[in-house]
């Protein structure tokens, strides 16, 4: 299926990035959190890329263009640097469609303009491109292709940080306080699956989350999948510091595509003396 990323946003919250750099271009590690979202999904087979610009879209636009494959790839130098051969690669198989939607559109106006690249498309993916997970994303494609009378579905995640939420009347009285963990309230990830009819609920000028899927609701089209596994965004200075200590920590929950090559690693690993051949 193709993916459409919504990367035109100026990140205001990220002031100390954002002034030079659009959002999704802000590193979590060696690579952009862009590239982090778009090599999930490519690690389960969703390779072709439509990507919603607006601010600072030539950061982008010459990121890919003179994208460095040895930055993150293993390589053989040689002759110098004459000679450079890559060992593994990691966009190869990667088609992106670089669309400009405009310095200060809404979601649900990026979305609409770039239909006409969706013309074939009966169910397609979409994304913030602000949030990473491990989330198995083919058991919610395939759970949400069986319910073939629903318009849309998002990826919902319980909150666990120590916050509390408070119910309280207008005079200030306060009826009801408890940990966000235990207050039923889920919150809309930024990943959703799309079905093409998406397009005939969004009126012009309106934002994706607002009058679209109110709409949708109030038609019981539109669905949620629960994640209890591992989601975060980056809205924050101390939302990005977070995912640098997760990434330094070696093994960030988020890069499910490492999860196959250690499989293989210990395929590798686990070869029977047989298998090497006789003594």
């Amino acid at each position: 299926m193709k993916v459409v990323l919504f990367c035109g946003g100026q990140g205001i919250r990220l002031r100390e990035y954002s002034e030079t750099i659009p959002k999704p271009m802000v590193n979590i590690g060696y690579r952009p959190i862009l590239w982090e979202v778009m090599k999930y999904y490519s690690s389960f087979g969703h390779n072709e890329f439509i990507l919603c610009l607006g601010y600072k879209a030539d950061v982008i636009k010459n990121y890919f263009i003179n994208y460095d494959e040895t930055v993150s790839n293993d390589f053989v130098y040689a002759n110098g640097g004459k000679n450079i051969e890559l060992i593994s690669s990691d966009i190869s198989n990667w088609k992106i469609t670089f669309v400009d939607t405009g310095q200060s559109a809404n979601i649900g106006m990026r979305l609409m303009k770039v239909r006409e690249y969706l013309q074939d498309e009966e169910m397609f993916l979409a994304n913030y491109s602000d949030g990473l997970t491990d989330l198995n994303l083919p058991d919610m494609i395939n759970w949400f292709s069986k319910k073939k009378e629903k318009t849309a579905a998002f990826m919902v995640y319980q909150p666990s940080q120590s916050f509390h939420v408070v119910k309280r009347r207008r005079d200030g009285t306060v009826d009801e306080i408890s940990p966000i963990g235990n207050s039923g309230l889920h919150l809309n990830t930024g990943y959703f699956i799309f079905r093409k009819e998406i397009f005939d609920n969004i009126n012009y000028g309106e934002d994706l989350v607002e009058e679209p899927f109110k709409r949708m609701i109030q038609k019981k089209k539109l669905v949620s999948w629960e994640h209890k596994g591992f989601w975060a965004s980056m809205d924050t200075f101390k939302d990005k510091k977070l995912l640098d200590d997760i990434y330094a920590s070696g093994t960030p929950p988020w890069e499910v595509w490492r999860k196959a090559e250690e499989r293989f690693d210990r395929q590798i690993n686990e070869v029977t003396p047989f298998e090497h051949g006789p003594n």
